[in-house]
Order: structure tokens, then C-alpha cells, then sequence
């Protein structure tokens, strides 16, 4: 049985460990979780594993012979494939899905690329799979979810041997979930080695053979996925029990901040809603039902093609986010490396951004004030970055997601639309943002919290609108919403 081991890998970055003489393994033929909050090491050593870093000790070795993985160029030679959270980083816009697929063989051939082969090559690698992807559509012109089946492609096109899927479900319908899970399944029976990085935990126990828990760069345990159950990798992670996963406070709610009257522009077909000061109202449904589309409506990022908007009791017209944010609109994106953050950027910049006029009054940016501010709003927060200085792209996703957050709070918004916040963070830092959704709550803001995570909406949300097919369906009040009546309607029940 082909076995990889990473023997007592230990990383430091500018004398910081990252990572602490950490053991891991995973055998042909099993799904491994590695789990862990954010800033426990997991990415660090996969990035060591595929040769994006290199460890400053330790060993990699594949049945039991020891491996020098210098680039991703090595790990793919060794048939060592991963299939990113953050598709975009990983595939060329401009190429066709069949490029993407195809791109290591391409780059190794020399000559011509006959071209009816490439596209015949790709579709039944799809096929296999049972994805509905056209081969010569270009994949800035794809779904998220069709990234992620172009990923997962890719890497069965390399014939690997292991596989590190990384937040793999986070942009996938049910029904697309599903099928990835049968993927992983014939990935097992055909003998590769699947490592499964989630947030997700139901779906860990659904899926996953074996799970490692790291905290604080070091191996924590390793176990059977039948010896331990939710709660105790949980505590494991956290290194304390988390008793209270949807802190909720109650908060007065006050005036009508936001009405929507027949709202339509793209997916979206007709909405009718409004908010209130210091409430939490929840937008759910299935991917692909328009909550992503109503967001950037509400915030002036997609045209309207009808219906009316007031704020205040004032009517508003949008043109443009520039007309939302002055409305005292803002939006915290779903994909917040894409539109939420400049990764290149520092904290101290992307906190300031938003509100640069307060810091260059005279068209001159006030350094010892915007340092002063960020200093603030990252101890606020609870940023966890080594200094304001630091590229955000460089701090985990929970971090990055509170910058993206904290750019707004010296802002006059009283209405924060929050799309899919806790996508690709960690169950730590998704407690942090509820809190500090709560916080918000609590200052008389009004909050719309667009979501397809049914439970962490039943958490904290005041009432709950459902979505389908670009409609808004139903409302339902926090006492009687359920999961399956939220399921019900999500999926066209009426």
C-alpha cells in the first residue's frame, strides 16, 4: 500500500515557528482530514508537501523513500495534485476549460497543439465525472463552481497519486457536493491517497477515513473517524470546549433603515424586504438562487431593471457602490480576495481605503493618523497580524475576512450586507465574526446576512427570507424557522 509520510517537518518564517516538528500520513485508498483553526499550520504544510515552501527540517517520503519536493513542479512529478480553495489563482481566465485541464501536458509537448485532440481529450475527462462544462468556453466566463470541477479535472488529468482537496465544497450546490463526494470515492477506489482540508465538519464525518487535528503548528491527534465525533475535534482544535457556536445577544430593534419594493436586475426576479435598526435579517437558499445577485444589487453593483428602494424613508436611486456607500450602504463580498481586499496591499491601507477622506483631508495622506487607526481596528477586531505593515493576502482567511469587515466601521453605514461571511474560515474565527456581526447589531445597524449555511442562520438571524429561483419565497420568523422548512422552500416548495 503506497503510503506518504511527513516525518517531523518544522517551518519558521522571520524566527516565528509556523510549524512544530509536525508528523502526518496518508495511505492509498483513504480520505485524511487535516483540520485545524486558522493560523494552525495546515497550509504551511501543504505548501511544504507541494513544494511551495521548503521545510527547514523534517522528511517527506513515499513508500518509505525519501523525496526532495524543491517546486510544485517535483510534487506534481511525484503525482502530488491540489485543487485550491481560491480557484482563480489556480486557473488562467483567458484559456479555454479545456486548456485548463490540459495545461501540465500542454506545457511538457513540444510542437503543435492539435486541437481537435486537446477538446476531445477534455471532454471525456469530464465525462468521466459526469461534469456539463463546454470545453472551448473560456473559464473567466465559468461559475465557481464549474472552476472547481475544471480543478478537480485537472488533477485527474495527471493521473495523481494524491489529491489535497482544500475547502473543495465551499462554492458547490448540494447536488454538486454530492457529486464530488462520489468523485472522492472513485478516486479511493482507485488508489489514491485524498487529503481533505474543511471547515465543514458534518461532512468530514460523512466522507473522511481518518482525521488530524493541528493547533498552534503542532500534530495535536490523529484518529479514526468512528473513534471521535464533532464535539471532540472541536476542543481539539480550539483547545477548549466551544459551547456557544451562535453567540446571539439581544439587541432592541428600532426604525426601518432599508426598504425594498419589487426589486429586479439579473438573476434576481422580484424582492420585497426590509431592515431595521439592530436587526440581523437572514437571506437564504441553494446555490444559484440569487442571494449573491440581490447583494450587489442592494449595493449598486448590478444594474436595477426595475422596482424601488428607499433608505430612511427616502427614496434612492443606484447608479453605482459609490451611491450605496454615501447611502451609508456597504457590501462584505463573497469572494473577498476577488472584491473585499487588495491582497497585495497593507492591513493598515485596506482598513484605510474606504474612508480616505478622513486621513487626506487636503488631498495628502495623514500616515501617523491612519496608523493610529488601523493599530485600533485590528486590536478591536482581534486581527491576528505580526504588524499593520503586513500584505493582507499573507494572513489567513478568518484575518482577512475581519479587514474586509473592519475597511467599513469608519464609514457612516447604518446598513453592512454581509454575502456568504464565513466561507473558508475556521470555526474559531466564524465565532469572532458573529460576534462581531452581533456588536454591529447592538449599535443600531442593520444587518443583511445572505447565506446557504441553513444552520449558522437559525444562529443568528432575527427573521429569515428564503430565496428561489431569484425570488424571495418566505418569510419566516426565528421561532419557527427549521432547517427543513428552510430546505422546503429553498428547493421551490410552496
Amino acid at each position: 500500500m503506497t503510503t506518504l509520510q511527513m516525518n517531523g517537518i518544522s517551518k519558521s518564517f522571520s524566527g516565528v515557528p509556523a510549524l512544530r516538528s509536525v508528523d502526518f500520513e496518508v495511505r492509498a485508498g483513504e480520505v485524511h482530514a487535516l483540520l485545524g483553526a486558522n493560523g494552525a499550520g495546515k497550509s504551511t504544510l501543504m505548501k511544504i508537501l507541494t513544494g511551495a515552501y521548503q521545510a527547514d527540517a523534517g522528511r517527506i517520503l513515499i513508500d518509505g523513500a525519501e523525496c526532495a519536493i524543491q517546486s510544485p513542479q517535483a510534487a506534481k512529478q511525484l503525482g502530488i495534485e491540489c485543487v485550491y480553495q481560491e480557484v482563480d489563482t489556480a486557473l488562467i481566465p483567458y484559456l479555454s476549460v479545456a486548456e485548463n485541464i490540459l495545461l501540465d501536458q500542454q506545457v511538457q509537448k513540444k510542437g503543435l497543439i492539435r486541437w481537435s485532440r486537446l477538446y476531445q481529450q477534455a471532454e471525456e475527462i469530464l465525462q468521466t465525472f459526469g461534469f456539463s462544462i463546454p470545453v472551448k468556453k473560456q473559464v473567466e466566463a465559468c461559475t465557481l463552481s464549474e472552476k472547481q470541477l475544471i480543478l478537480i479535472a485537472r488533477a485527474a488529468a495527471q493521473q495523481a497519486r494524491f489529491i489535497i482537496f482544500d475547502e473543495p465544497t465551499a462554492p458547490l450546490s448540494n447536488k454538486e457536493t454530492e457529486r464530488l463526494f462520489a468523485i472522492i470515492e472513485q478516486c479511493k477506489r482507485a488508489g489514491m491517497g485524498i487529503i481533505y482540508i474543511s471547515h465543514r465538519l458534518v461532512e468530514i464525518f460523512q466522507i473522511c477515513d481518518r482525521i488530524t487535528v493541528m493547533r498552534d503548528g503542532q500534530h495535536i491527534s490523529t484518529k479514526e473517524t468512528g473513534d471521535t465525533d464533532i464535539d471532540e475535534v472541536i476542543s481539539s482544535m480550539l483547545g477548549k470546549s466551544f459551547d456557544e457556536e451562535f453567540p446571539k445577544a439581544k439587541v432592541p430593534i428600532g426604525k426601518t433603515i432599508l426598504e425594498v419594493h419589487k426589486a429586479r436586475g439579473g438573476k434576481v426576479r422580484e424582492a420585497d424586504l426590509q431592515v431595521r435598526e439592530g436587526e440581523i435579517v437572514g437571506v437564504v437558499g441553494l446555490v444559484g438562487a440569487g442571494k449573491t445577485e440581490l447583494a450587489r444589487l442592494l449595493f449598486g453593483a448590478d444594474p436595477w431593471e426595475g422596482g424601488e428602494l428607499r433608505m430612511g424613508g427616502r427614496p434612492l436611486r443606484l447608479r453605482s457602490p459609490k451611491d450605496a456607500v454615501e447611502a451609508g450602504i456597504v457590501l462584505v463580498p463573497e469572494e473577498r480576495r476577488k472584491e473585499g481586499i487588495f491582497v497585495e496591499e497593507s492591513v493598515m491601507h485596506n482598513l484605510s481605503v474606504a474612508s480616505l477622506a478622513k486621513w487626506a483631508p487636503n488631498g495628502f495622506i495623514q500616515k501617523r493618523l491612519e496608523s493610529i487607526q488601523a493599530t485600533e481596528i485590528v486590536r478591536t477586531l482581534g486581527v491576528k497580524t505580526a504588524d499593520i505593515r503586513q500584505p493582507v493576502g499573507h494572513l489567513s482567511g478568518g484575518n482577512q475576512q475581519k479587514v474586509a469587515i473592519g475597511k467599513w466601521l469608519e464609514t457612516d453605514a447604518r446598513l453592512f450586507l454581509f454575502d456568504e461571511p464565513t466561507k473558508g474560515v475556521d470555526i474559531g474565527a466564524k465565532s469572532e465574526i458573529y460576534r462581531l456581526i452581533g456588536r454591529l447589531a447592538q449599535e443600531g445597524k442593520g444587518i443583511l446576512y445572505f447565506s446557504c449555511e441553513f444552520p449558522e442562520v437559525l444562529g443568528i438571524a432575527d427573521r429569515i427570507l428564503v430565496m428561489f429561483e431569484g425570488r424571495i419565497v418566505r418569510e419566516l420568523s426565528r421561532e419557527e424557522a427549521t432547517q427543513e422548512l428552510i430546505m422546503y422552500y429553498a428547493s421551490g416548495g410552496e
